[in-house]
Order: structure tokens, then C-alpha cells, then sequence
């Protein structure tokens, strides 16, 4: 060893004493300071409970939630749907079991309700859809303002539900609204759109279709940009036209996601509520005069907030909630099939 190396290796003195090892783990004379040794041990403890448990903390709030105002809520109505029970007294239940069940299946009123909302789930489904992927392979091209254009195209979702539907109802009145006027225009008499069953059905639905396209365009376009460009090119040395990539290249690879995009507008059309209500406001939940545009979310209101029957309308809800299943089930089983196919 040199003498550089042993002024290295030598501990450093000041005053005649050894300086403590860095971290401050030796007492006097070189000896470990138990009272350091405790301190790194705590702080490790802490360090490890909290790696191992600051993520349950993090997610915690949602699940809070989520018992407070999802899973409580779905129980308690599981349970009133086999009591009878009021709005007014809703702690005096009195058990009926499956009464208020079989009680819908007889009723006339809520077989009307599910056929106009199978029927404005339809109109407003399918031309949304095709609509909306229409618009996304408009926006997949390279256009001048594109962002302004995507930005444009979601501000009716953006809009209110009772903002729309003011508008739509002064669109569609019968003798000064707009819609008359065009048709007057190419010869055709003024309609009651909302006095007519499928006039006002198409009238509800044309809302819905207003406020919705541009949120499923976007979901399309998204789906579109992630395609590979290798696959059009190759389309394209083979001669295909842009419409034939559209058909063969652009919709096979979309097949997910539209799948995804109608389980959504069928959820959604099952639970249609606030359109139809505000619709024609001077009828309320019933939905016309003829109930000829009530769906069920304007039926289960009708019942629980308007007549007070808050048993039957959640049997009601449970029922909305059992279709809702039957919907994931036939989307579980198509996709399972496309996997497949693919």
C-alpha cells in the first residue's frame, strides 16, 4: 500500500477524534447507534405499508361511491319490488313476492311502453350509427381545419338535454315550426308530430340522432386512425377504389367497435328518459296523449313519482336492469363469435 492509499484508507480526525461514518450509524467510539437503527427501521415500515396499500387508498373514494349511490340503491329497489310499498311510507312495506312482476306482465300500459321504446330505440339507433361512421371516414381525411370540424361535431353532446329538446319542439310545432314549413314547401300537409305515434316516435328519435352522432363519430374515428395505412395501400396497388377500401378494409376492421357503439345506443335507448319527457312538456311522463311515445324510463317514472307506487315502479327498474343483462349477454356471445371468425 503507498502512502496515498493509506491517507485515503485512514479515517479522517479533527481534533484527535474518528468522524462518524456517513448516515450518522455510529456512536462514540465507532459503535451502532441503536437509537438511528430504530428510526431507518420505522421509516422502512412506512415505507413499505405505504407502497403496499396507497393504492386501495387512491381508489378507495370510487368504490365509496359506488356503494353509497350504485350497489345500495340496486339492492334497496331489489328489495321494494317484492313488498308493496308507497312513496309517501316508503318504510311500510308489506311482502307481495313476485306480485308486482306478474302484475307488468298483464299490463297493457308497459307492453306499450317497451314496444315504443324498442321503436325509438331503432330510429334513432341505426341512422345515428351509419350517420356517425359517414362522418368519421369524412374526418379521416386530411382536410384544412380538421380539429375545428371534430370540435363541431361533438357540441350537440356537449348540449343540454332540455336546451335540445326546447329547440326540437319549436322545430316540429304543427303550425309554425320549421319542419312544416319545408314540407309545405315540396307540397306535403302540415304533420302533428307530436300527437301522431310515429311522428312524434320519429320526432323523439331525431333528438336523440342530434345528440349523439358526433360522440359515436369520434369513437369511429378514433378506431379509423389506428388502422394500418399498410392495409389501404395494399388495397389500393390491387385497384380498389376508395369506396371498396371503405366496404373491404375500413368496416371489417371497425367490427368491434361498432359492436361496441350499438350495445351503447341500445343501453341508452332503453333508458331514454329525458327527450320524450321534455318532448311534449304539457303531457308529462305520459307520453302524449296516447301514450304513444312513453318509454319505459317515462313509465317507471309515471309510476314511482306520479302515482306513488313505489313497488311497482321498481319492478320496473328491474326489469330495465334484466333486459340491460339479456343485451350484455347477446354482446358477449357476438363477440366471442367475431374472435373467432377473426
Amino acid at each position: 500500500m503507498t502512502s496515498s492509499d493509506a491517507r485515503i484508507a485512514a479515517p479522517a480526525r479533527k481534533g484527535g477524534a474518528a468522524l462518524p461514518r456517513a448516515g450518522g450509524g455510529a456512536g462514540p467510539g465507532g459503535a451502532p447507534d441503536p437509537r438511528e437503527d430504530r428510526r431507518r427501521e420505522r421509516r422502512s415500515r412506512w415505507y413499505r405499508r405505504d407502497v403496499r396499500w396507497s393504492p386501495y387508498a387512491f381508489i378507495a373514494p370510487f368504490f365509496v361511491f359506488f356503494l353509497a349511490f350504485g350497489l345500495f340503491p340496486l339492492l334497496y329497489t331489489g328489495w321494494a319490488s317484492l313488498h308493496r310499498v308507497e312513496l309517501t311510507a316508503p318504510t311500510d312495506m308489506e311482502w307481495v313476492g313476485l306480485k308486482n312482476f306478474a302484475r307488468l306482465m298483464g299490463d297493457d300500459f308497459f307492453w306499450n311502453a317497451l314496444k315504443n321504446t324498442v321503436t325509438i330505440g331503432l330510429l334513432s339507433t341505426v341512422p345515428q350509427l351509419l350517420i356517425a361512421l359517414g362522418v368519421a371516414h369524412l374526418l379521416n381525411y386530411k382536410l384544412r381545419g380538421s380539429m375545428f370540424f371534430r370540435v363541431a361535431v361533438l357540441t350537440p353532446y356537449a348540449t343540454s338535454v332540455a336546451a335540445a329538446a326546447l329547440v326540437f319542439v319549436l322545430l316540429f310545432g304543427r303550425d309554425y315550426g320549421m319542419i312544416n314549413w319545408a314540407l309545405g314547401l315540396v307540397g306535403i300537409d302540415p304533420v302533428d308530430w307530436q300527437n301522431g305515434t310515429l311522428s312524434s316516435q320519429i320526432a323523439v328519435s331525431t333528438i336523440v340522432i342530434w345528440r349523439w352522432t358526433g360522440y359515436n363519430a369520434l369513437i369511429y374515428l378514433a378506431a379509423m386512425q389506428a388502422i394500418p395505412a399498410d392495409l389501404y395501400e395494399s388495397a389500393a396497388l390491387d385497384g380498389a377504389s376508395r369506396w371498396q377500401q371503405f366496404i373491404h378494409v375500413t368496416i371489417p376492421s371497425l367490427r368491434p367497435t361498432i359492436l361496441f357503439t350499438v350495445v351503447v345506443s341500445t343501453i341508452g335507448a332503453t333508458q331514454l328518459f329525458g327527450e320524450p319527457l321534455l318532448f311534449n312538456g304539457s303531457a308529462g311522463a305520459t307520453g302524449g296523449g296516447d301514450h304513444q311515445f312513453q318509454t319505459l324510463g317515462l313509465y317507471l317514472y309515471e309510476q314511482g313519482w306520479v302515482n306513488l307506487h313505489l313497488g311497482r315502479a321498481s319492478a320496473i327498474a328491474w326489469t330495465m336492469f334484466l333486459i340491460l343483462l339479456i343485451i350484455a349477454a347477446v354482446n358477449w356471445l357476438v363477440g366471442r363469435r367475431l374472435g373467432k371468425n377473426a
